[in-house]
């Protein structure tokens, strides 16, 4: 359900003190908002979430070592191969892609988790929590689509709480990217690489309506660039 977004100046706020604490670079002061004041703001559908997070369990597990068969079948049972987008497909079907790349995307996966209330938190210092495969369908087990989703019984965060923390990635993406650039610590384990992985899942279930938004984004629709 749509409704008006938290004061954008405010989260911003809250992001940039988190940077602060973190000692980490401040974006320019003409960083543009992620959403403006009076948009409207609602989270992807759960079940929406899930399938993204299914699918991309399954392209990890490829990335890791599992049979194309094997994914292709699961993937067939749980009807959630029209999902996948085609890189997605490519990779599983016939490893057509770089598997480092999309073995990146556990952080990606990680911020579903954290959007279905299966991760506790995303805490910028570290990387995705351990057990986190173990939160996700058991494909080695041959634990079904819908076998999982009644174990998890997932209970989405609030739009409000996504919203947070998509801006905090926003900056912190870029904040990660700077400190590449200058050569400078970063304060744990996520660089700016991991980060970005999450901000993608942020940026793709938190939907915005408003003048400056257009229709939300497919999964390989996202634009990172800013």
């Amino acid at each position: 359900m749509s409704t008006t977004a938290p004061d954008p100046q405010r989260v911003r706020e809250a992001s940039l003190e988190e940077l602060h604490r973190l000692r980490l670079p401040l974006p320019p002061p003409d960083f543009p908002l992620v959403w403006e004041p009076g948009d409207h703001i609602e989270l992807r559908p759960g079940p929406e979430i899930e399938a993204r997070a299914a699918c991309l369990n399954v392209v990890l597990a490829r990335a890791w070592g599992m049979p194309p068969e094997l994914g292709v079948q699961w993937l067939a049972e749980a009807r959630l191969v029209d999902r996948l987008t085609p890189p997605e497909w490519r990779f599983v079907a016939d490893a057509d892609g770089d598997e480092r790349a999309f073995a990146l995307h556990v952080e990606a996966l990680f911020a579903l988790a954290w959007l279905l209330g299966i991760a506790m938190d995303l805490d910028p210092l570290r990387g995705a929590a351990d057990g986190l495969m173990e939160r996700l369908p058991d494909l080695a087990h041959g634990e079904s689509f819908a076998a999982w989703r009644r174990r998890t019984l997932a209970a989405p965060r609030s739009v409000t709480d996504a919203a947070r923390q998509l801006d905090l990635y926003y900056c912190l993406d870029w904040s990660l990217r700077e400190c590449a650039l200058r050569r400078l610590p970063l304060p744990g384990q996520l660089d700016a690489g991991a980060a970005g992985q999450r901000r993608w899942a942020l940026e793709w279930a938190v939907v915005f309506t408003g003048p400056y938004h257009g229709a939300a984004p497919s999964w390989e629709q996202v634009d990172l660039s800013t």
